[in-house]
Order: structure tokens, then sequence, then C-alpha cells
């Protein structure tokens, strides 16, 4: 169950917690915002405040970011259950709770989950032209290698909510795949479910994000599979880091829109004499400020002030 706004607020950190040490259970993994933990019969995934932008992670993270993932993502596991099962252990909160009694720094950011294995694919679906869809929208005339109708504008809204998978890179940039080649990847069968699943919790998401005056773009899931191949979301989902949210009532096609993510810190990099490789440099106070509020903001329109 995921904590109430309240609780939330009172638990986010004065500095960012960016790295994370002296833990019994050996570390099997590091992403960019999550670091990966062995219990053994379970998996510890702790969310830490990085931030990471064009593929970098800069020296400042965003104190509380990882408080306000884990929780949003809790909250949508409650909510995509009838959909679909997640990677959480059962009775979650009391396993975390159990588990992390000595280490109370970690507790509002961690999720403990089943061991499985994740699939090789980001299932990406978009509702709206935006971001890298729009770029490739201006250069081709389509969505990937989906057929979209011409003379779209920025921020349009796209005729259905389209799947538009991409790999899932180790370093560097994620790649666009055809359904061919995410067919391929996955098997004839598995592609077919997860793109509908996919496109299935897209659409409880933007009814969700609807009723509390937000639209949901565009998104990503992951999803695992267990030894005997049952399919389960996995990671984040519906987050500021993994979607992108627009309020509803400012919303204008034809131009960028206000997001509560991380393009207000890609915004202030862009005005920098930065060649976007590491390190990266150093972020303002107030560029820090200010995205934890848009990440506070998103989190309030959902689970409610």
């Amino acid at each position: 169950m995921a904590w109430t706004t309240n609780q939330i607020k009172a638990a986010l950190p004065a500095t960012a917690l960016t790295t994370v040490e002296g833990l019994p259970w050996p570390k099997i993994g590091s992403g960019k915002v999550r670091e990966l933990f062995d219990l053994g019969d379970a998996l510890l995934l702790v969310a830490t405040d990085r931030l990471s932008a064009f593929d970098v992670i800069l020296p400042d993270g965003i104190p509380g970011k990882g408080i306000l993932l884990t929780q949003l993502s809790l909250w949508w596991f409650e909510r995509t259950t009838k959909l679909t099962p997640n990677h959480l252990l059962p009775n979650h909160e009391a396993e975390v709770a159990r588990r992390l009694k000595d280490f109370p720094q970690l507790l509002g950011r961690s999720m403990i989950a089943r061991k499985l294995r994740p699939l090789p694919v980001e299932a990406v679906v978009r509702g709206y032209l935006a971001g890298s869809g729009l770029k490739t929208y201006r250069e081709t005339g389509r969505l990937f290698d989906q057929v979209i109708p011409p003379g779209l504008k920025e921020s349009d809204k796209l005729p259905q909510p389209i799947f538009t998978p991409t790999s899932k890179a180790n370093a560097g940039h994620d790649e666009p795949l055809t359904a061919t080649q995410c067919s391929g990847l996955l098997g004839a069968q598995r592609y077919v479910e997860v793109r509908e699943l996919s496109l299935k919790i897209f659409e409880l998401g933007t009814r969700e994000a609807a009723r509390c005056g937000l639209i949901l773009a565009d998104t990503k899931f992951e999803f695992g599979t267990d030894v005997e191949g049952k399919l389960y979301l996995i990671d984040e989902v519906l987050t500021p880091d993994s979607s992108r949210y627009w309020p509803a009532d400012s919303y204008q096609p034809g131009r960028a829109q206000h997001a509560f993510d991380k393009q207000y810190v890609r915004d202030h990099l862009e005005t920098l004499k930065w060649n976007k490789t590491p390190p990266g440099p150093r972020l303002p106070a107030e560029i820090i400020q200010q995205t934890q509020r848009r990440y506070l903001e998103a989190l309030e329109h959902l689970i409610g002030k």
C-alpha cells in the first residue's frame, strides 16, 4: 500500500540519497536510479535520488525523488492488479518493514520483489505526438513503423494509442523496434500479449489521470516472467520518470506542454556549454527545488493532497 501524500512529504530528506552503502546483501545491479540487492529468496530494489539527463547521471540528485517514484509506483501497482500481476511480494508492506527494520533510511524508497526474468524490450505506448515520436514524425511522416495521419502538430492526440516498443540498451539510447523485430525477440504469442496488456494498462492510466486533471501522453512499461513463463509487470509504473504527464487545463496542441518530469532539467542543460558526456554539470539550487516540485505536483494530482 502506498503512503499518503502527507506521509510522503514528511519523509522527504533535506539532501539527496545518491548511493546505498552498508547493506548486508550483495549488490547485483545498479541502474541510473535504482540499486538492486539479492535477498536470497527475493530482490530488494532501492530507488535513489539520482537524476540522469541525456543518458548521463548528474552529480546532483533531487532530494526524495526515489521516495516519490516508489510510492507512486506502489499506488499504480494497486490499481493494475486487476489487469496483471506484478513483481511485488505478497504482504509487501509487512515484508519491507520486517526486512528493512534496521535501515529506516530505505523505508519509502524500497520494493521487495519476486525474482523474475526481465523481457529484453521496453513496452512503450504513445497517446499523443511528443518527444522522439514527434521528431520521427517530422522526419518521416510516420510514427516509427506506424502509419498515422499527415498534418499532425506537436502534442496532438493520436487517433488511438499506439504501441511502439524499443530495445533495452545496457548503455546509450534505447532504439525503436518494428513489430517484426519485437516479435522476433519475444516470440509471436508473447509479443501480442505484451502489446495488448500494455495498451490496457495505458487505457487505465489515461482514465485515472483524466479523473485527476492530467493527460497521460505516453509511458513505458517493463515486464518479466517467472520460471513457468507467467508474465508480470515489473520495475516502476506510470511515474514521472517513465511517463509524460501534462496538466489538462492548460493543454494546447501545436506547442510543447508543461510537464511533470525532468524536462525542466533538460531545458536548463540545453542552455549550457556542455557536450552531453560525463561528467555532467552541477545543478543550481533553484533547478533542484523546482524539479522536486514538479515530481511532487504529479503525485499530488494522482494520489491527492
